[in-house]
């Protein structure tokens, strides 16, 4: 193996906006701009014969061609009923996604002149199992190496965490972007950053925000007219007034009023909307986030944390004034602003560097004990002393320098809880969750469950993933996402034990074991659920994608 460490990129695949970053020789993440000369390419996908455009000219495109684009895709990654259909094929949101993903990669080939083929991809912290695999399974369609997924509060702290050198603090991630929030408590400290917990909605963003503009324009054209037409309903003219939305909340995050036009079907009037205004349309969405920071903090004083030392910004919606004032007046704290579009990838990238490191100390350690790297790295401690003192060393052969701080241990936390759906005392079904919402990860457990008559000769396990940071919770509040049918032997009594393992890895991603102890029949398997592309339709696109000329 070559002496310079396979590079790893880190991406910020966004729901308006999506960037790719990595470490360069000064030991500081660098954006890579695209193609156009922009550090962030719109999230936005164009259908066009047997080529894909994305980004600019896509989202340019939109307004005259709204019937082959598709924007918004990040909010569903994972939902079974999304699909989009062009030139008689079927698309879903892991193909779509691909495509922005391809797109980056070509950006950063024509701009760097270097292959991306290793990826970190950053996802809400909020995101389950269905969505992350979705975004995996995004990264393997379009040719990437998905090295890991990890959570955009996570990246948000590991850059935060690696440019700052004060004492221990505790640090809440109000991270507001496009189309998701996501709020997180983290304790950074000199040695390591530790998620406390996590919470959030991945369907409440800036893209909110914009809507809450279009349907006030969409009343103001209607009075100015004297129609009672949807003017909605025309593709041309919600496009028209998607970009006008956009356009106008940034707008107003400076100026204290902003005039724009509202055109349709050759029919202009202009409309005036003061900050003040915005503000009153969009204040329940700004408390609902307000509510979520709650029940976040709630969830902290049950780790025996009641306090908040900062509060940073992240997430491009965090411009708007009224996300600085509600927090001032709610914490008595003025939040700081941390590069908010530009952070995610930052601390992707450097979460990548960390993975190439350990991959090059992993190499250099096996060839000089003449063993396997997987044999290695099975028994290398990554986050002790020892070993990032030997990494230390290995960044300044390899040229890098003031890595120090990007050494830190990672700590992240379960966003949400993972149990077995059980029959209840009055006949209807409950989730008896194993692992609880904010538990540390990587995390194992186990609980032992019976079966219900004589003779039972299989168990379906069915696993649901829920909200709640109770034991037990009504099936009705949790969603099913997977069954692991275990056969049992022959004979067994009515309540037979078995033991069901849970395994959740420090990504999220969920493996369940489970055990008939009388004999020690087992099955494990990886949930795998119809949300997500599988089998030949996976092949077929993976296939599909190589024929498709994406830019």
């Amino acid at each position: 193996m070559s002496k310079k460490a396979n590079r790893i990129y880190g991406i910020d695949l966004g729901t308006t906006y999506s960037s790719v970053a990595y470490v360069g020789k000064n030991g500081k993440p660098e954006l890579v701009p695209n193609t156009e000369n922009e550090f962030t390419t719109p999230s936005v996908v164009l259908f066009d014969g047997d080529r894909i455009l994305v980004g600019s000219k896509a989202k340019q495109a939109a307004g005259l061609r709204p019937d082959d684009v598709v924007s918004f895709i990040k909010r569903s990654m994972g939902e079974a009923d999304f699909l989009f259909y062009y030139q008689d094929v079927i698309y879903r949101p892991e193909e779509i996604s691909s495509f922005l993903l391809r797109k980056l990669a070509w950006d950063v080939e024509q701009v760097t002149g270097e292959k991306m083929t290793d990826v970190v991809i950053t996802c809400p912290a909020y995101f389950g199992i269905n969505e992350r695999e979705a975004t995996r399974l995004a990264g393997e369609i379009a040719g990437l190496n998905v090295r890991q997924i990890i959570n955009e509060p996570t990246a948000a702290a590991i850059a935060y965490g690696s440019t700052e050198a004060e004492d221990d603090r505790v640090v809440l991630v109000y991270d507001l972007g496009g189309g998701t929030f996501d709020i997180t408590m983290i304790h950074v400290g000199a040695d390591a950053i530790r998620v406390i917990c996590t919470g959030g909605d991945h369907n409440l963003g800036g893209k909110d925000w914009d809507d809450r503009i279009i349907a006030w324009l969409v009343e103001q054209y209607q009075e100015k007219t004297g129609t009672r037409e949807d003017i909605l309903e025309n593709p041309t003219t919600w496009q028209h007034l998607q970009f006008a939305a956009e356009d106008a909340k940034k707008a107003l995050s400076a100026e204290e009023s902003v005039t724009l036009p509202v055109e349709h079907e050759g029919n202009s009037v202009e409309v005036t909307i003061s900050r003040e205004k915005f503000e009153q349309l969009t204040e329940d969405l700004l408390t609902r986030t307000m509510s979520l920071v709650a029940d976040t903090m709630e969830q902290a004083k049950k780790k025996a944390v009641d306090k908040v030392d900062e509060i940073i910004l992240v997430g491009g919606s965090t411009r708007m004034p009224q996300v600085g004032k509600r927090l001032l007046a709610e914490f008595g704290m003025r939040p700081m602003m941390f590069d908010p579009e530009k952070a995610v990838a930052k601390g992707a990238a450097i979460y990548a560097w960390k993975l190439a490191m350990n991959d090059s100390l992993v190499q250099r350690v096996a060839e000089k004990n003449q063993k396997t790297a997987e044999e290695v790295a099975s028994r290398l401690n990554f986050d002790s002393e020892k070993v990032r003192a030997a990494m230390r060393k290995l960044a300044m052969d390899m040229g890098y320098e003031s890595m120090d701080r990007s050494m830190v241990s990672i700590q992240d936390v379960s966003s949400k809880s993972f149990g077995v759906v059980v029959g209840n005392e009055d006949g209807g079904e409950d989730v008896y969750n194993v692992i609880l919402r904010n538990t540390a990860v990587p995390v194992k457990a186990s609980d032992t469950f019976y079966t219900q008559g004589e003779d039972q000769r299989r168990v379906d396990v069915r696993i649901a993933e829920n909200e709640s940071s109770e034991e037990r919770v009504d099936l009705a509040s949790a969603v099913e996402i997977g069954t692991a049918v275990l056969h049992l032997p022959p004979g067994l009594p009515a309540r037979s034990p078995v033991e069901i393992t849970f395994n959740l890895n420090h990504e999220g991603r969920l493996k369940i074991q489970a055990q008939e102890t009388l004999e020690g029949r087992t099955v494990e398997v990886t949930i795998e659920t119809n949300s997500v592309m599988s089998g030949e339709e996976l092949e077929e696109a993976k296939r599909r994608s190589k024929d498709i000329a994406v830019h």
